[in-house]
């Protein structure tokens, strides 16, 4: 038995996966997509179409969509530009010269040859026309006196033979060299049975049985081993079709030659009639082939009938890759794409590219992270804000803690209440660990190893949990972000968005005893949640309506009567509408007296509930320096001028920074010490 093992294992060999996705291939990384397809919908563009600009773009290692078809273009660019149509005319001329310099050379070497004889030779050699088809016809009834000259004139007739065959069937140049006049009757009798076949297909009269006498008796010249009729018809079709572009990009003077050569074709007219009967009955039967096109060929390298299909083929091949490759049709879905033609084409690291991109789509679609809506939209998943949100988080702490030192997000609160939760252990953790848990998953883990708990348990990091805390102080937060028009216009749009988000997510994973209320003011105000706001759309109608988000922050306060108000303002104008009594937005620029009135009539009601207030200034506008100062001095806020990149760093350290009540200036409690141009008053 173990001799019969090692029997097995040493036939036993390795070839190449071919039998679905590769099972040892890394599951494709989300995360780079899931950024770049966020930033776009907060940018305004809809999941769809940012998960599909991110698939042609691709990622950091990842080529994508334009980049295969950049490739795909050059390859077609390629083959029109160093190739042309000349290679067969080219090819019978230089045998032409060839077999007309021997018989020259024999008829002034031999001298049996009568005079009177050879100077008619030469004559008629001398008067033969520019025109390779006239002069082979010419020749046709010429005695050659050189077997040389013969030989090479027989060729030509073999080549054009041979060529013909070859734009139909491929492989045929190489395969009938040297052949035989058995082999010739062959392929007529193919072609007779062929044209057969496909006039009684025509007729409804064929049959599957008469396709398998047919491909049993001629199987040899079809190698791809179509199953049936139609993926023969496909084949051929493809193949003709392909010889007519070819011909179509032909001058006319080429045609003609070609045309007058055929009639040649291994010295009878008969192979020319089966073609030309061929491409009717595939002309017929498959009419939805391109047979009309055509291309510029103007290279340096000649082509002959069978390697210029080829090419033509090829063409055909990369404009359908580009199309797929493009996306661009309704319903186009990365499955679309041909990786057995895109292999072909560009070779197997294309393929592998393709397929990279293929299961990233598909990953997108079905991991949860998208799902249409009842629109038929797809949209962000819950599931996908959060990540998206925990991405942010940790640009934030990277921000925070490279600029000032701070711990990271997660151990937020660990001075304070153990919340009762726990989560795994990270690098930097300093909250205590939960010896309970950590020991029963050590537990589980070796159990599951296969390992015998009565030889002890060993502890791995990964077993190690800790007690999540909460600070001692509930905080009740609104986050005011101004939505007008020159948000959108000045490029604040997707960082006040992303700021947005990442404190949502901050409040959400490590403060939910907090209540976070969003409130997007432009010409009016309005609550959102958190999929709502990242989803929204510039907003073209002009107005900044502080005075209306004040009331609905004041409301939220009041809701939360033992909570420490945190009010967080992110603008970059001064209030130019508020609410009437009547309920009608009034709106007036430069701002009206009465809009900054009541709007600082409602920031004070804001601090008479306790809110500690930062402003959050967006540009360089003296005006709104000026009210903003004038506005945060009135209630002992603060005011931050970031970056735009440092506005997300600068909300959550704020937040922070008045939930341990060091005011809202960041965790540190001084803004020209967090960001560069960030200063607190």
């Amino acid at each position: 038995m173990a001799r019969t093992n090692r029997r097995l294992i040493r036939r036993s060999r390795y070839g190449r996966y071919d039998g679905g996705p590769d099972p040892l291939a890394a599951p494709v990384d989300l995360s780079e997509a899931l950024d770049a397809i966020g930033e776009d919908v907060m940018a305004g563009s809809s999941p769809e179409r940012a998960m599909r600009e991110f698939l042609r773009r691709g990622g950091r290692d990842q080529a994508g969509l334009d980049d295969l078809a950049r490739r795909v273009a050059e390859r077609r660019r390629d083959l029109t530009r160093k190739n042309n149509l000349d290679g067969t005319l080219q090819e019978i001329k230089e045998l032409l010269d060839k077999a007309v310099l021997a018989e020259r050379k024999q008829l002034a070497r031999d001298t049996e040859i009568d005079d009177s004889d050879r100077m008619l030779a030469e004559m008629q050699l001398d008067a033969l026309p520019a025109s390779p088809a006239a002069a082979v016809a010419e020749l046709n009834s010429y005695d050659w006196k050189s077997s040389e000259a013969r030989e090479y004139f027989e060729k030509i007739k073999d080549l054009l033979g041979r060529e013909m065959l070859d734009q139909r069937f491929a492989g045929m140049k190489e395969a009938l060299e040297n052949a035989t006049d058995e082999d010739r009757a062959a392929i007529s009798e193919m072609m007779n049975d062929l044209n057969a076949l496909l006039d009684d297909h025509q007729r409804g009269k064929d049959t599957q049985e008469q396709f398998d006498e047919f491909m049993e008796k001629h199987s040899e010249f079809f190698p791809d081993k179509p199953g049936n009729i139609d993926e023969l018809l496909d084949s051929l079709a493809e193949r003709a079709a392909a010889a007519q572009r070819m011909r179509n990009s032909m001058t006319p003077e080429q045609r003609n030659e070609l045309d007058a050569l055929g009639q040649q074709a291994f010295g009878s007219p008969e192979l020319m009639q089966s073609l030309s009967q061929l491409d009717g009955s595939l002309r017929a039967l498959r009419p939805g082939e391109n047979w009309g096109g055509s291309e510029q060929m103007d290279g340096e390298q000649g082509l002959g009938l069978g390697d210029g299909t080829g090419v033509f083929q090829d063409i055909a091949e990369l404009d359908t890759l580009s199309d797929q490759l493009s996306q661009s049709y309704n319903g186009s879905r990365m499955d679309d794409l041909d990786l057995d033609l895109l292999s072909r084409q560009l070779g197997d690291e294309a393929a592998v590219d393709a397929q990279v991109l293929k299961q990233l789509e598909k990953a997108l679609r079905d991991s949860g992270t998208m799902k249409r809506g009842s629109d038929g939209q797809l949209k962000l998943t819950p599931k996908a804000m959060r990540q998206l949100g925990k991405a942010l988080l940790r640009d934030v702490a990277n921000r925070m803690s490279g600029r000032q030192g701070n711990r990271e997000l997660r151990q937020a609160g660990a001075a304070g209440e153990r919340s009762g939760a726990t989560r795994e252990w990270a690098f930097g953790d300093t909250e205590a660990w939960d010896i309970p848990r950590t020991i029963t998953n050590a537990l589980i883990r070796t159990a599951g190893d296969g390992g015998s708990l009565g030889a002890g348990v060993r502890m791995e990091i990964g077993d190690v949990e800790v007690q999540e805390t909460e600070a001692r102080t509930q905080a009740c937060v609104a986050l005011l972000v101004d939505t007008s028009f020159s948000m959108a216009m000045d490029g604040r749009w997707v960082p006040m968005k992303r700021t947005a988000l990442a404190l949502h997510s901050l409040i959400t994973s490590r403060f939910r005893g907090d209540d976070l209320q969003l409130i997007a003011f432009g010409r009016h105000a309005e609550v959102m949640d958190i999929e709502q706001l990242t989803g929204l759309d510039a907003q073209y109608d002009k107005g900044t309506n502080l005075h209306h988000a004040l009331l609905l922050a004041n409301r939220h306060f009041r809701k939360h009567p033992s909570a420490q108000p945190v009010l967080l303002i992110v603008t970059d104008g001064e209030p130019t509408s508020h609410l009437e009594a009547s309920g009608d937005v009034f709106f007036s620029y430069p701002p009206h007296p009465v809009t900054v009135a009541v709007a600082v009539r409602e920031l004070d009601n804001s601090a008479r509930l306790g809110a500690q207030t930062t402003f959050f200034r967006l540009g360089e506008d003296p005006g709104l320096a000026r009210f903003i100062d004038s506005m945060a001095k009135r209630v002992d806020g603060t005011v931050v001028a970031p970056e735009l990149d440092d506005l997300g760093a600068a909300v959550v350290s704020s937040y922070l920074g008045s939930r341990r009540g060091t005011g809202g200036s960041g965790a540190s409690g001084g803004g020209d010490t967090m960001f560069g141009r960030g200063w607190g008053y």
